[in-house]
């Protein structure tokens, strides 16, 4: 019961914020930012969301591979569709609580595979890990592209000074070493000794997860991960500058704004059920930066969020209905 609470609780305030955003993005609207949301809705090109569909779904494709590229050197090699269909359930998971999925993906691969679920966390904190520094290079090569980004975006939605901002940039990386320190601390620890009882199942559950994050170092084809990593994220970027094509308005952005929008875009979904409110609101700020109208920018974000949620809702739900029927002989 108390497990079941907490899942309410997570999923109530999560999709409370994001329907905060969603009035406080309508809120702040004025009557001439409502005109053009209208106007920009009117004249949308709506044909190109099932190009946007495509490249993500091939983005979730690749991401089945890689996870299995992952998995190879512990010994497993899942069927592709098995793999693509546990990450879909998992994004469909995402949907009412953010990172539920991460769990929910590798508990349905291992009821279909028979992989033991702690050697999939490892593998799923490793894709996550990635991830992670793929979207900080993302945002690198859009501040390199861009030298008054930074500025600008501390302006927007900050105000805050140069010294606030090192300060506060200082206090994260400083908080980030202290806690992977004490995790290196802790894995050695518990890897030196065996220990017994509830302890003991900790350290195996650790080392199996550990084991998992480390599986990078014995991967057969680390340039072939590298591309599948890379093609992930530039088919993201692709499906927000066809997401840009859809309003006339925003047609002439190009490379250098999809990376921006990208890169906002990828916290908003992780910040509320499926980036609902989140996503549209991050977005339409971001491209305040290029003097976009506030009300445009707001139908834009909305825009690009339903391509994504549309993909995930369809193919999610096609894979819980496809994944017994595949595996029927099993």
């Amino acid at each position: 019961m108390t497990k079941k609470l907490v899942s309410l609780f997570q999923y109530v305030f999560f999709l409370g914020l994001g329907i905060f955003l969603i009035w406080w993005s309508l809120r702040s609207l004025s009557g001439d930012d409502r005109v053009q949301i209208s106007h920009a809705l009117e004249k949308a090109r709506y044909g190109y969301i099932f190009p946007a569909v495509a490249i993500l779904l091939f983005s979730h494709w690749l991401r089945a591979v890689r996870w299995r590229l992952i998995m190879a050197p512990l010994g497993y090699r899942p069927s592709t569709l098995n793999t693509f269909f546990a990450v879909m359930v998992g994004y469909l998971a995402n949907q009412a609580v953010p990172r539920l999925g991460e769990v929910l993906r590798c508990s349905t691969l291992t009821r279909y595979e028979r992989i033991p679920l702690d050697k999939l966390l490892g593998t799923v904190i490793l894709e996550r890990t990635v991830d992670t520094i793929c979207l900080l290079l993302v945002f690198v090569l859009a501040l390199f592209m861009q030298p008054s980004l930074y500025d600008n975006i501390m302006l927007t939605f900050f105000g805050s000074g140069e010294g606030q901002k090192i300060a506060g940039f200082s206090l994260y990386i400083i908080a980030g070493l202290l806690i992977i320190a004490l995790g290196v601390v802790v894995i050695i620890f518990l890897s030196r000794r065996k220990l017994s009882g509830p302890l003991g199942v900790l350290q195996k559950i650790i080392l199996h997860v550990w084991q998992g994050f480390i599986a990078i170092k014995s991967l057969k084809k680390p340039g072939y991960f590298i591309f599948l990593s890379v093609m992930i994220w530039f088919l993201y970027g692709a499906s927000v500058y066809v997401g840009f094509l859809m309003l006339q308005e925003t047609s002439l952005y190009g490379i250098k704004e999809a990376l921006t929008v990208l890169s906002a875009g990828s916290l908003a979904m992780v910040a509320t059920p499926g980036g609902i409110g989140a996503y549209a609101f991050l977005v339409q700020k971001t491209m305040e930066l290029y003097q976009l109208n506030s009300g445009v920018g707001l139908a834009l974000g909305w825009l690009l969020w339903f391509p994504q949620v549309a993909a995930v809702i369809v193919a999610g739900g096609l894979s819980l209905l496809a994944l017994p029927v595949y595996n029927r002989k099993k």
